[in-house]
């Protein structure tokens, strides 16, 4: 397996990277100091999306990626090691701003098989743009779905694994405490990761469902707290990271901090118009950067996130979500937005009413839709690539690379 260059997590954010520029954009949230109101006990029963039983795309085409060892991996205390063995079970978590999601699988080949998986909405940055903090709700229903990965991970022998959290966690001022809460209580040892990490470990899980083509092309990957775009040209068997970019704007932040009020028709509109605005604004530094590649003939485009599997969905007017469907689907960018447009002019209980979307989604969808519409403007591509998959496979691919590398101790060996 062979390695690519990833945006270098040790250095201070916006510095030169061995000619790279990188930029994680932090403007928006205010930090507070003032405790969260009374703990609320519910649980979220909203289920996201579990991954597919295997990582082999639909494309003939393959390559594999190692990690680049700049982060030791972070292995839960409820795991323990036995030595590397290519049957083991080998486990990621993602926590992200608004799911909670665990994938558990086998090497297989130059992939892997899933054998078992978990995701659950559980809206843990929910409030965060304006008290920076996480709520004592959303803790609580994260935790539960924690306590259900713990007891899988337990199931299931896990013999390497990694948690990661991401841009919730990273913004609230209590977040390292919560980390800590979840150690105790779960026996999960959660890794608070850069914008940078998140980035590298989305294009690592998906950049194989990347079409072949010459020039750069754009991942992106557009989460609850946060979005990130990596600037990238393929050589070889991996691709090269040329710019990236993270921005403190996913679904659930971008909604918050417009506000989740719709109003009618004209209001949506408006609403809908504000977002792009703001996304756009933050996006003008990298568009002006990647402006001169943007025009070249053959640009391509890959986005991993429940906003483009949600839309690509729609577009194949499924009655309910098909990850073998979806999943390396190539789809005309003019669809998408013409997607993005019709869903923005809804309200939020006829958004509810389609396939695919339902209650959880409907409210946020809208706010993906934004983000989607200001990546086409700057990197106006005829054709976008969708993935149902990104930082787990990402973190699956690093574990599995790095353990079947290592020596073998000679008293292991028969």
């Amino acid at each position: 397996m062979a390695d690519y260059s990833p945006p270098d997590a040790k250095r201070r954010a916006g510095g030169k990277r061995n000619g790279k520029s990188g930029k994680v954009a932090d403007f928006r949230y205010k930090r507070s100091s003032q405790p969260g109101k009374n703990r609320q006990g519910t649980q979220d029963k909203g289920a996201g999306r579990e991954s597919a039983r295997t990582d082999h795309p639909h494309r003939k085409s393959r390559r594999d990626s190692k990690p680049d060892g700049q982060n030791p991996q972070r292995i839960d205390p409820i795991v323990q090691r036995t030595g590397p063995h290519p049957r083991q079970a080998y486990a990621a978590l993602d926590l992200g701003t608004n799911n909670c999601r665990l994938l558990i699988a086998r090497p297989s080949g130059d992939g892997f098989t899933v054998i078992d998986a978990f995701s659950r909405v559980v809206k843990l940055g929910e409030g965060l743009a304006n008290s920076g903090r996480l709520s004592d709700a959303a803790m609580d229903r994260t935790l539960s779905a924690l306590s259900i990965c713990a007891e899988k991970l337990r199931r299931r022998n896990v013999f390497l694994a990694r948690s990661v959290a991401t841009e919730a966690c990273r913004r609230a001022a209590n977040g390292p405490a919560f980390i800590e809460r979840v150690r105790q209580e779960t026996g999960i040892a959660l890794d608070i990761i850069s914008a940078e990490e998140e980035a590298r470990l989305a294009v690592l899980g998906c950049h194989i469902l990347l079409e072949q083509g010459e020039g750069p092309a754009i991942i992106f990957d557009i989460g609850g707290g946060s979005t990130e775009l990596v600037l990238l040209e393929q050589g070889g068997r991996v691709p090269r990271i040329l710019d990236w970019l993270s921005v403190p704007w996913g679904v659930v932040s971008l909604t918050d901090t417009v506000g989740r009020s719709e109003g009618d028709e004209a209001a949506r509109v408006e609403r809908f118009a504000r977002m792009r605005e703001i996304v756009s604004e933050s996006f003008a530094p990298f568009a002006e950067r990647i402006a001169e590649a943007s025009k070249q003939a053959d640009i391509r485009l890959l986005g991993t996130s429940g906003t483009v599997t949600t839309l690509a969905s729609l577009h194949l007017e499924l009655p309910h979500y098909d990850r073998k469907a979806v999943d390396g689907l190539i789809v005309p960018a003019h669809a998408m937005r013409g997607i993005c447009q019709r869903l923005s002019g809804m309200s939020q209980a006829e958004r509810g009413e389609l396939p695919c979307i339902g209650h959880d989604r409907s409210e946020l969808v809208v706010a993906g839709c934004a983000i989607l519409e200001s990546i086409l403007d700057i990197w106006p591509a005829e054709r976008l690539g969708v993935a149902d998959r990104g930082i787990r496979e990402g973190i699956l691919r690093s574990l599995m690379a790095s353990e079947l590398q290592r020596p073998i101790p000679a008293e292991q060996q028969s």
